[in-house]
């Protein structure tokens, strides 16, 4: 529309002038129904794929604990890149390494990496469950802190129970 626009009010040579990286980044801007419906579809293949890890995790009788910290991972990472799909994959990296955000980034990306060297590299059981928890609880105060106030309700509600 924009492009059109300027063609209108005779402003073609605008265009060249912005570079080709503008150029491409207008031209592969989506919806936000499109948008939308990405991320519900990753957002689900994420949880799918976690959700099958422990699904092989119980059908193998907890011996195929490479099989479950793989699928495990792999279908946080997928469920965490849909948010690409709203705010864009730039946008998103700085949100996810702002102020509020950075250590529970950090916490949850050290916790990926390793769970699958527990996994892989020194096949411990009890260190692969100790990281996914670690992962659990991370990407879960991570996705927290998107939502206004949850924090502080989830420090609150926690702080009534202990005390």
């Amino acid at each position: 529309m924009d492009k059109l626009r300027r063609v209108l009010n005779g402003n073609e040579e605008a265009d060249e002038e912005r570079g080709t990286l503008a150029t491409i980044v207008d031209s592969s801007t989506l919806s936000w129904s499109t948008r939308v419906k990405g991320f519900i579809a990753c957002f689900i293949l994420g949880w799918v794929i976690s959700l099958l890890g422990v699904v092989v995790m119980f059908i193998s009788g907890g011996t195929n604990l490479l099989g479950f910290a793989l699928l495990y991972t792999f279908g946080n990472v997928v469920a965490l890149s849909s948010t690409f799909f709203l705010m864009g994959p730039w946008n998103q990296l700085k949100k996810m390494f702002a102020a509020t955000r950075a250590v529970a980034t950090v916490v949850m990306l050290v916790a990926l990496i390793l769970t699958l060297l527990a996994a892989i590299w020194w096949k411990n059981k009890g260190l692969v469950i100790l990281f996914l928890i670690i992962q659990f609880f991370s990407m879960l105060w991570y996705s927290l802190s998107y939502i206004p106030f949850a924090r502080d309700a989830v420090l609150k509600c926690f702080g009534s129970c202990l005390g």
